[in-house]
């Protein structure tokens, strides 16, 4: 069975015959590239179809998975959330006016102010989260178990190539120590 990516190869293979053998990255990036693209908007309408945007989910889950009192400093929100600084102020503004997430004084130091989630922003995300789980299974092909688990170690071997490793502390927002 054929893809658009075979497509691509079999026309570099006519176009240019001795690059042939060297084509074989293509079929691993390519289709990378794809199924991105493809995901990215699948998960972006289903968020969408919920009233969010795909950041907003994404500092929702941040949040959320930090734990009671479920809020972060917008720094360590900014590392969890993988978002760039000149955006946090504002997108934070943005969810305060949907009641997601509110700005609290940081008990421990005056100066600084913690990001919460709402108790809108809790109903919201665990209803969404659940939703979104059976989402990206309805996304994914009816594979047998052990082919999900193959699949899944080799994306992990591909991802550590890249230097993608676990840190606890910005999974969570949290010191790595008390992660």
């Amino acid at each position: 069975m054929a893809d658009t990516v075979d497509m691509i190869m079999d026309l570099w293979r006519d176009e240019a015959p001795e690059l042939a053998e060297d084509l074989w990255p293509v079929a691993i990036v390519g289709r990378v590239q794809r199924l991105a693209r493809i995901l990215d908007r699948a998960l972006k309408d289903f968020y969408a179809e919920h009233g969010l945007e795909v950041w907003e989910f994404d500092v929702l889950t941040t949040l959320r998975r930090s734990g009671p009192p479920y809020e972060l400093t917008p720094g360590a929100l900014l590392e969890a959330a993988m978002i760039t600084s000149s955006t946090v102020t504002n997108r934070i503004d943005r969810m305060e006016a949907k009641d997601l997430v509110e700005r609290v004084r940081d008990p421990g130091d005056r100066r600084s102010v913690r990001v919460r989630l709402t108790a809108h922003g809790i109903e919201v995300v665990d209803r969404v989260f659940r939703l979104h789980l059976a989402n990206e299974a309805r996304l994914l092909p009816d594979f047998e178990p052990a082919d999900y688990q193959h699949l899944t170690g080799e994306l992990r071997r591909l991802l550590e190539h890249f230097g993608d490793r676990l840190d606890r502390g910005r999974a969570t927002g949290k010191p790595a120590e008390n992660a």
